[in-house]
């Protein structure tokens, strides 16, 4: 192929000259780029992104000619671009193959704007929620947009669509729990049972929700672990959310004597927990009789506490504990210890202690013949025992 009349056109220029002209189109070369980086960062826009990305490459196209002008080389490059032999159908499909995906691109782009507005408008729905829809969204977008190219080029699916089959089963016989896990992480996804922040217990594991993937659920103990749970695992097993409505009641039990004023210790303990400042007083605190104990008469302290935490709760438990047992202590009301009554049944006679003291009248030292203690039986029965083995012996 030869070269247009415009090729062979030589440019008289010194060696200094097409060096400055090369120095300046690199420079200009590099500002556009910069340019063309920083409009796009502060546009947060795909389309301008697009459009910055074009201006760059125009800028290296003409930066390409100009150098290679200013060194006489247009007949070389002539040569090898025309040694390339592409056929024009060729180009045609490469061109509308590159902006069929720019469109598609721009398009993904526009459609998380649009979600953004959607979920400022609709109450319920998170940024995390709306950030797997995107991704969901934007990744079927993309797969049809490789089929339509691949139909543009005359690929034939079938048999990738067969080969992808017979591997989607492979996988997942390979991947059953990874997949279960994934699955589940969509639920817990949509579902949301709990957030990024919240104190929550899963199964037997108690602490703050730092991470959320597609595959496992991370949370902060408050001993300063980091539990890994699959979502799979935390799907099946029982959540409970101490964050979600942004309080929290607090149980702590305590007993009274049962020889003591219930209902004045209730009012005791109602009072002792008005006091205390780590506690709403609304709703107020509640003391409610809960069961009869095996030693004392059992109390329910019921109050709440705001923005749940183990810290929070564990405060307001202590000031609580400590303001009803000081108010107890000041009105002489007893939380008695564990107890137990021992009693023997009428018709046996009862016990008696074998060290009581003697029955009045008998002299000291000098047991009851009629009513031998619990000691002398116990000796009683040993010396029968001895004579019996030494009658035994004797008679063998």
């Amino acid at each position: 192929m030869s070269a247009p009349p415009f090729v062979d056109t030589a440019v008289a220029l010194s060696t200094a000259e097409r060096v400055a002209v090369t120095v300046v189109s690199l420079a200009a070369l590099a500002a556009a780029v910069l340019l063309s980086r920083r409009e796009a960062a502060r546009r947060e826009s795909r389309l301008s992104t697009v459009v910055a990305a074009v201006g760059a490459l125009a800028v290296v196209l003409a930066a390409t000619v100009v150098v290679v002008v200013a060194w006489d080389a247009e007949t070389v490059a002539w040569e090898a671009v025309a040694s390339f032999q592409v056929q024009a159908t060729i180009l045609v499909r490469a061109f509308l193959s590159v902006m069929f995906l720019v469109g598609v691109y721009v398009g993904t782009g526009v459609i998380h704007r649009g979600v953004s507005r959607f979920v400022k408008r609709t109450d319920g729905i998170s940024d995390h929620q709306a950030e797997i829809t995107y991704r969901i969204i934007q990744i079927s977008v993309y797969v049809i947009a490789l089929v339509v190219v691949l139909n543009l080029w005359g690929i034939q699916l079938g048999g990738l669509l067969i080969g992808a089959g017979f591997a989607g089963i492979v996988l997942g016989m390979a991947a059953r729990q990874t997949l279960g896990a994934v699955i589940a992480g969509l639920v817990l996804m949509f579902s949301r049972p709990f957030e990024i922040g919240d104190w929550v217990k899963i199964g037997d594991k108690d602490g703050i929700v730092t991470d959320i993937t597609i595959v496992n659920t991370r949370l902060q103990t408050f001993d300063g672990e980091y539990v890994m749970l699959p979502n799979d695992l935390v799907g099946s097993d029982e959540v409970v959310n101490r964050s979600r409505k942004g309080r929290l009641r607090v149980h702590v039990e305590v007993g009274v004597d049962y020889t003591a004023d219930v209902d004045e210790a209730m009012a005791l303990a109602k009072d002792a927990m008005g006091d205390v400042e780590d506690i709403l007083t609304v709703p107020r605190p509640q003391v409610v009789l809960k069961e009869f104990g095996d030693s004392a008469v059992v109390l329910d302290l019921r109050f709440w506490i705001d923005k749940p935490s183990a810290r929070r709760r564990w405060r307001a438990q202590t000031a609580v504990i400590s303001a009803v047992k000081s108010a107890f202590d000041e009105a002489g009301v007893k939380i008695p210890f564990p107890q137990r009554e021992v009693s023997g049944r009428a018709e046996t006679g009862g016990f008696r202690v074998s060290d009581q003291p003697p029955a009045q009248g008998a002299e000291p030292g000098v047991a009851d013949e009629s009513e031998p203690s619990v000691g002398d039986t116990e000796s009683a029965e040993t010396n029968d025992e001895n004579e019996s083995g030494e009658r035994g012996e004797t008679d063998e």
